[in-house]
Protein backbone atom coordinates (compact mmCIF):
# COMPACT_ATOMS: atom_id res chain seq x y z
CA UNK A 1 0.00 0.00 0.00
CA UNK A 2 1.44 3.41 -0.82
CA UNK A 3 1.97 5.97 2.09
CA UNK A 4 -0.89 8.44 0.57
CA UNK A 5 -3.44 6.09 -0.50
CA UNK A 6 -6.32 7.01 -2.66
CA UNK A 7 -9.25 6.54 -0.81
CA UNK A 8 -11.83 6.56 -3.34
CA UNK A 9 -9.75 3.45 -4.73
CA UNK A 10 -9.76 1.85 -1.35
CA UNK A 11 -12.97 2.49 -0.23
CA UNK A 12 -15.01 1.21 -3.21
CA UNK A 13 -13.56 -2.91 -2.56
CA UNK A 14 -13.47 -4.57 0.62
CA UNK A 15 -10.70 -3.53 2.82
CA UNK A 16 -8.60 -5.26 5.70
CA UNK A 17 -7.83 -3.88 9.41
CA UNK A 18 -4.04 -3.50 8.28
CA UNK A 19 -5.18 -1.21 5.14
CA UNK A 20 -7.64 0.55 7.93
CA UNK A 21 -4.81 1.64 9.96
CA UNK A 22 -2.90 2.96 7.28
CA UNK A 23 -6.05 5.15 5.84
CA UNK A 24 -6.55 6.50 8.99
CA UNK A 25 -2.75 7.57 9.24
CA UNK A 26 -3.54 9.31 6.33
CA UNK A 27 -6.84 11.11 7.26
CA UNK A 28 -4.81 12.36 10.58
CA UNK A 29 -1.92 13.47 8.64
CA UNK A 30 -4.32 16.36 7.25
CA UNK A 31 -7.49 18.08 7.64
CA UNK A 32 -8.26 17.82 4.10
CA UNK A 33 -7.87 14.35 4.23
CA UNK A 34 -10.94 14.30 7.18
CA UNK A 35 -13.06 16.11 4.66
CA UNK A 36 -12.39 13.59 2.14
CA UNK A 37 -12.92 10.86 3.84
CA UNK A 38 -16.03 12.59 4.98
CA UNK A 39 -17.24 13.54 1.87
CA UNK A 40 -16.79 9.55 0.89
CA UNK A 41 -19.66 8.76 3.65
CA UNK A 42 -21.86 10.66 1.71
CA UNK A 43 -21.19 8.47 -1.38
CA UNK A 44 -24.48 6.52 -3.16
CA UNK A 45 -22.33 3.78 -3.56
CA UNK A 46 -22.91 1.76 -0.02
CA UNK A 47 -19.38 -0.08 0.03
CA UNK A 48 -17.34 3.29 -0.10
CA UNK A 49 -19.83 5.00 2.20
CA UNK A 50 -19.80 2.07 4.69
CA UNK A 51 -15.81 1.31 4.60
CA UNK A 52 -15.44 5.61 5.12
CA UNK A 53 -18.01 5.29 8.16
CA UNK A 54 -15.98 2.36 9.32
CA UNK A 55 -12.63 4.57 8.90
CA UNK A 56 -14.24 6.78 11.00
CA UNK A 57 -15.30 4.88 14.06
CA UNK A 58 -10.91 4.17 13.78
CA UNK A 59 -9.99 7.50 13.73
CA UNK A 60 -12.12 8.93 16.48
CA UNK A 61 -10.82 6.39 18.46
CA UNK A 62 -7.12 8.13 18.22
CA UNK A 63 -9.04 11.52 18.29
CA UNK A 64 -12.50 11.96 19.86
CA UNK A 65 -12.52 15.57 19.29
CA UNK A 66 -12.12 15.47 15.46
CA UNK A 67 -15.35 14.66 14.47
CA UNK A 68 -17.30 17.29 17.08
CA UNK A 69 -17.59 19.94 14.43
CA UNK A 70 -19.19 17.42 12.03
CA UNK A 71 -22.04 16.37 14.89
CA UNK A 72 -24.81 18.24 13.05
CA UNK A 73 -24.13 16.54 9.73
CA UNK A 74 -23.60 13.35 11.42
CA UNK A 75 -27.36 14.16 12.98
CA UNK A 76 -28.67 15.01 9.66
CA UNK A 77 -27.39 11.65 8.23
CA UNK A 78 -28.41 9.30 10.67
CA UNK A 79 -31.83 10.41 10.54
CA UNK A 80 -32.18 9.90 7.06
CA UNK A 81 -30.25 6.35 6.62
CA UNK A 82 -32.23 3.07 6.23
CA UNK A 83 -28.93 1.05 5.91
CA UNK A 84 -28.46 -1.24 9.09
CA UNK A 85 -24.70 -0.98 9.33
CA UNK A 86 -24.08 2.51 8.46
CA UNK A 87 -27.23 3.52 11.07
CA UNK A 88 -24.81 1.81 13.90
CA UNK A 89 -21.64 3.10 12.83
CA UNK A 90 -23.25 7.06 12.53
CA UNK A 91 -25.14 6.18 16.42
CA UNK A 92 -21.03 4.66 17.00
CA UNK A 93 -19.67 7.86 16.04
CA UNK A 94 -22.30 9.82 17.82
CA UNK A 95 -22.04 8.22 21.17
CA UNK A 96 -18.15 9.40 21.54
CA UNK A 97 -19.00 12.79 20.78
CA UNK A 98 -19.73 15.73 23.23
CA UNK A 99 -23.37 17.27 24.12
CA UNK A 100 -24.05 20.21 26.18
CA UNK A 101 -27.69 21.82 27.25
CA UNK A 102 -27.27 23.98 23.87
CA UNK A 103 -26.68 21.90 21.32
CA UNK A 104 -29.70 19.12 21.94
CA UNK A 105 -31.15 17.97 18.85
CA UNK A 106 -35.22 17.08 19.62
CA UNK A 107 -35.34 15.02 16.78
CA UNK A 108 -32.27 13.12 17.23
CA UNK A 109 -33.21 12.28 20.65
CA UNK A 110 -37.07 11.61 19.92
CA UNK A 111 -34.85 9.11 17.66
CA UNK A 112 -32.75 7.24 20.13
CA UNK A 113 -35.74 7.48 22.48
CA UNK A 114 -37.53 5.88 19.14
CA UNK A 115 -34.96 3.25 19.16
CA UNK A 116 -34.47 1.72 22.58
CA UNK A 117 -37.38 -0.37 23.17
CA UNK A 118 -37.82 -1.28 18.73
CA UNK A 119 -37.14 -4.75 19.09
CA UNK A 120 -36.52 -5.04 15.51
CA UNK A 121 -33.71 -3.26 15.77
CA UNK A 122 -30.12 -4.67 16.18
CA UNK A 123 -28.80 -4.89 19.63
CA UNK A 124 -25.83 -2.07 19.07
CA UNK A 125 -28.29 0.32 17.45
CA UNK A 126 -30.40 0.18 20.65
CA UNK A 127 -27.65 0.31 22.93
CA UNK A 128 -25.79 3.01 21.69
CA UNK A 129 -29.52 4.78 21.31
CA UNK A 130 -29.38 4.50 25.06
CA UNK A 131 -25.94 6.06 25.67
CA UNK A 132 -26.78 8.89 23.18
CA UNK A 133 -29.87 9.76 24.59
CA UNK A 134 -28.53 9.80 28.52
CA UNK A 135 -26.02 12.33 26.91
CA UNK A 136 -28.85 14.50 25.84
CA UNK A 137 -31.32 14.40 28.86
CA UNK A 138 -28.67 14.60 31.74
CA UNK A 139 -29.22 18.55 31.79
CA UNK A 140 -32.80 18.43 31.95
CA UNK A 141 -34.69 16.18 34.94
CA UNK A 142 -37.92 15.69 32.54
CA UNK A 143 -35.83 14.28 30.01
CA UNK A 144 -33.82 12.07 32.31
CA UNK A 145 -37.15 11.03 33.59
CA UNK A 146 -38.22 10.29 30.07
CA UNK A 147 -34.85 8.31 29.92
CA UNK A 148 -35.73 6.37 32.71
CA UNK A 149 -39.40 5.28 31.34
CA UNK A 150 -38.06 3.92 28.46
CA UNK A 151 -35.09 2.23 30.34
CA UNK A 152 -38.02 0.74 33.04
CA UNK A 153 -39.58 -0.84 29.46
CA UNK A 154 -36.69 -2.06 28.09
CA UNK A 155 -35.93 -4.13 31.57
CA UNK A 156 -39.24 -6.22 30.60
CA UNK A 157 -38.08 -7.27 27.59
CA UNK A 158 -35.52 -9.68 27.22
CA UNK A 159 -32.43 -7.84 26.42
CA UNK A 160 -28.83 -9.20 25.18
CA UNK A 161 -25.84 -8.88 27.77
CA UNK A 162 -25.44 -5.73 25.20
CA UNK A 163 -28.39 -4.01 26.22
CA UNK A 164 -27.97 -5.00 29.65
CA UNK A 165 -24.69 -3.55 30.19
CA UNK A 166 -26.12 -0.32 28.45
CA UNK A 167 -28.49 -0.14 30.62
CA UNK A 168 -26.73 -0.86 34.04
CA UNK A 169 -24.08 1.61 33.19
CA UNK A 170 -27.01 4.15 32.42
CA UNK A 171 -28.73 3.99 34.98
CA UNK A 172 -26.00 4.13 37.05
CA UNK A 173 -25.45 7.63 35.69
CA UNK A 174 -28.65 8.74 35.73
CA UNK A 175 -28.06 8.29 39.58
CA UNK A 176 -24.70 10.16 39.58
CA UNK A 177 -26.28 12.91 37.49
CA UNK A 178 -29.00 12.83 40.52
CA UNK A 179 -26.37 13.02 43.22
CA UNK A 180 -24.29 15.43 41.64
CA UNK A 181 -27.90 17.94 40.54
CA UNK A 182 -25.11 20.92 41.51
CA UNK A 183 -22.63 20.54 38.40
CA UNK A 184 -25.36 19.16 35.71
CA UNK A 185 -22.53 19.80 33.17
CA UNK A 186 -19.95 17.53 34.27
CA UNK A 187 -18.82 15.66 30.99
CA UNK A 188 -19.10 11.94 31.12
CA UNK A 189 -17.31 9.25 29.08
CA UNK A 190 -18.28 5.97 28.30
Amino acid sequence: MQTSPNPIELLNRKINLPEIHNIVNWVLSSPDNIDTIFRLVKSPDTRTATNALWILTHVQKQDRTLLQSKQPELIDMLLAENHTGKKRMLLQLLREQTYTCDTIRPDFLDFCFAKINAECEPYAIRAFSIYCAFKMCRFYPELTTELEQHLDMLSLQNPSPGLLSALRTTRKRIKSTKQHHSTPHKHYQY
